[in-house]
């Protein structure tokens, strides 16, 4: 996401607070006072500082993902809307992955339906909508965002400032590509979380803000208010089906969701 205003003091501040943390994986307590976003917009603003302050590690952005689209992870995070982050290149994996646990403070997955976008979705078409959103999507893919709690406490922080460091995100682990017109109805994609073989949990596309279109939507109609789109091969994370399930090292995850097959992900 880029900023088409200047970052402030305040905001290269706390963007360099939090950029500081996620490099030497030292749990982010509380901003000062005086730094921490006061409302959800200043919190995109230090985020998209953030981003340009961790790009030469993680490099540029290559798509995004929705935090709190359904009522499970609104219920769970104490956060009645939907939250944005980026993914940046070097956080994209594979199926089948196995992740070094040291890199991440306390990492959990999270049993998502993503899309990678065959057209480019300007601010010109807002407002978006469900159903506007859906012909510029190229493919579903099984996915699993990698999460990252990363937070002296994140209850107490507020959703500015977990905004403000991505909402938790930590990577995406990408299933293979199923073409949108072999896909079925995603209100009837039923998606199940495995860790080490056991059933963790299960949801389905309904559970994403009705739909899972209407997630992408949102995030459009977000990046147009500040003035950048979604752009064709982004990949979208459109959250989470079940609720977060923390891991340890030794653990193996896999996501399977019905029409669109799984993915996998271990930790060592």
């Amino acid at each position: 996401m880029t900023d088409r205003h200047p970052a402030s003091d305040a905001v290269r501040d706390a963007a360099q607070i939090i950029a500081a943390a996620r490099r030497s994986l030292a749990p982010l307590p509380p901003l000062p006072q005086a730094l921490a976003p006061q409302g959800v917009d200043d919190g995109y603003r230090i985020q998209s500082e953030v981003h340009r302050l961790l790009a030469p590690g993680l490099g540029p952005l290559v798509g995004y993902k929705i935090g709190c689209t359904s009522d499970v992870m609104q219920e769970y995070l104490a956060i009645p809307h939907p939250c944005a982050g980026g993914i940046p290149a070097r956080a994209v994996h594979q199926g089948g992955v196995v992740l070094d646990a040291a890199g991440f403070v306390r990492v959990g997955v999270e049993c998502e339906i993503a899309v990678r976008l065959g057209q480019d979705l300007v601010p010109a078409g807002a407002p978006f909508t469900g159903d506007s959103v859906a012909d510029s999507i190229e493919c579903y893919l099984p996915a699993i965002e990698i999460v990252d709690d990363r937070y002296v406490h994140w209850e107490t922080l507020g959703a500015p400032t977990l905004i403000a460091d991505d909402f938790f995100a930590a990577g995406v682990v990408l299933g293979r590509p199923v073409p949108r017109s072999a896909v079925p109805d995603l209100l009837q994609v039923q998606g199940r979380t495995l860790i080490n073989g056991r059933e963790a949990g299960r949801g389905s596309g309904a559970d994403v803000l009705g739909h899972p279109h209407h997630a992408l939507a949102w995030l459009a109609n977000h990046l147009a208010r500040q003035g950048t789109a979604l752009r064709a091969g982004e990949i979208v994370m459109t959250g989470s089906l079940v609720k977060t399930v923390w891991l340890q090292a030794g653990d193996a995850a896999t996501m399977e969701f019905s029409g669109l097959g799984s993915v996998q992900v271990a930790f060592a």
